[in-house]
C-alpha cells in the first residue's frame, strides 16, 4: 500500500531551520512549565499519599464532600469530578497513607454521607508510602537514563560498527552516575548532567548516527512532559511506561530513514551532495512512515475516546508521542547527522 509517490521530492532539509525554531519553541515552553510548576504533575505513585474513587447515585456538590473530609482530618484532601459528568463520580487525593484502605473507605464514606445525604460507592483505594514515592521517582529517572544509553549503543553498533567505543562510553556513564547516586546527590541533577556529557562525549568521538538519535528521543520525551506539566496532567507510572514505549517506537521510525540514509551516502565523499541526499532518503521513506504512524494513531484515538478514564492519559501520553516522534525522526534526528557528516 503507497498513498506517497515513491518519486516525491519535498525539501525537508531545507526546512531544517524551520523546523529547530519549532522545536526550540517546544522544548523552551515544556522546560519554562516544568520551572515554573516546579517539575510535573506527580501523582501518588511519585509523591506518596492515598486516592479514592468514590461514585454518587444523584449529583452532590464538592463543597459538601470537602466538608465531609474536613471532619476526619482529611483538610489538605483535593476533590475533583472523574469522567463524564453524569456518571458523579469524584477522584479525592490526601498526602495521608497511615489507614488501612478498609479503615480509611469506611472513614470517607461516613464521613460524606453526613454532609451530603448520599452514601458514595468507594470504587478505588491506593495508598503509596512518601519513601516509597520518591524511590519510584528515582528508578523512573534511572530507567529512561538507561534505555536512551542502551539505544545509542546500538545505534552506533549498527550503522558505525562502533559497539566497543559506544559500550565503553555508556558503561562509564552508568557507573558516575551509580556512584554519584549513592553520594545522595539529586536524581534530577545527575541524570540532567550526564545526558549534556551524553550528548559531548558521542559529538567528540563522532558516534553521528547515536548523537542524531538520542537529542531526537530527549526532544519527544522532553516535549511530551512538558505538555503534561502545561495541562497539569497527572504524572504516574504509567506515563512512564508510556514514555519508554515512545522511546522505542520514536526509534523504530528514526531506523528506517538512518537505514536508507545510510544506504544511499555510501561511498558518498562530496559533502555538497550529502543534503540531497539525505533529503532524497527521507522522502523515500515518507510513505512508509506516515502509513505506520496513521494505523497508530487510529489504535490510540480509540484507546483515549473509549478506553475509559483509568487509560486516558496514558493513551494521551502516546498520542503526543508518536505526533512528536514522527516529526522529530524527519525535522531532528536527520539534520543533526547530516551536520555531524560536514
Amino acid at each position: 500500500m503507497q498513498l506517497i509517490k515513491s518519486d516525491i521530492n519535498i525539501d525537508f532539509i531545507g526546512t531544517q531551520k524551520l523546523g529547530f525554531f519549532l522545536s526550540l519553541v517546544l522544548i523552551l515552553c515544556s522546560v519554562g512549565s516544568l520551572i515554573i510548576h516546579n517539575g510535573p504533575n506527580y501523582g501518588i505513585d511519585f509523591v506518596g499519599g492515598t486516592l479514592v474513587q468514590i461514585k454518587f447515585s444523584q449529583q452532590v456538590k464538592v463543597s459538601k464532600i470537602r466538608t465531609g473530609l474536613a471532619t476526619i482530618g482529611f483538610k489538605d484532601a483535593s476533590v475533583q469530578g472523574f469522567g463524564h459528568v453524569s456518571n458523579h463520580e469524584f477522584l479525592i487525593r490526601t498526602s495521608k497513607s497511615e489507614l488501612s484502605s478498609q479503615g480509611l473507605s469506611q472513614s470517607i464514606a461516613k464521613a460524606i454521607e453526613s454532609t451530603t445525604g448520599v452514601t458514595p460507592e468507594i470504587r478505588r483505594v491506593e495508598m503509596v508510602g512518601p519513601q516509597v514515592g520518591k524511590d519510584l521517582r528515582t528508578k523512573a529517572l534511572l530507567a529512561v537514563f538507561y534505555a536512551l544509553l542502551f539505544i545509542t549503543i546500538y545505534i552506533s553498533g549498527r550503522f558505525e560498527l562502533k559497539w566497543m567505543l559506544s559500550g565503553v562510553t555508556a558503561g562509564s556513564l552508568m557507573t558516575a552516575v551509580y556512584f554519584l547516586s549513592i553520594f545522595n546527590v539529586g536524581m534530577t541533577v545527575i541524570i540532567t548532567v550526564a545526558l549534556i556529557l551524553t550528548l559531548v562525549l558521542f559529538w567528540i568521538l563522532k558516534l553521528k548516527y547515536a548523537i542524531g538519535a538520542i537529542v531526537a528521543l530527549l526532544h519527544d520525551v522532553l516535549i511530551t512532559i512538558g505538555i503534561f506539566s502545561i495541562l497539569d496532567l497527572d504524572f504516574s507510572l504509567p506515563i512512564v511506561a508510556a514514555l519508554l514505549t515512545i522511546i522505542g517506537y520514536s526509534l523504530n521510525d528514526t531506523i528506517i530513514v538512518f537505514d536508507r540514509i545510510r544506504e544511499n551516502i555510501k561511498g558518498e565523499k562530496n559533502p555538497d551532495k550529502l543534503s540531497y541526499l539525505f533529503n532524497r532518503s527521507i522522502n523515500e521513506t515518507l510513505s512508509r512512515t506516515i502509513l505506520t504512524s496513521a494505523t497508530t494513531l487510529l489504535v490510540l484515538f480509540a484507546l483515549y475516546f473509549l478506553g475509559g478514564e483509568i487509560i486516558h492519559n496514558f493513551a494521551f501520553a502516546m498520542i503526543v508521542g508518536v505526533l512528536v516522534g514522527t516529526y522529530s525522526s524527519i525535522f531532528v534526528a536527520s539534520p543533526i547527522v547530516l551536520a555531524a557528516n560536514k
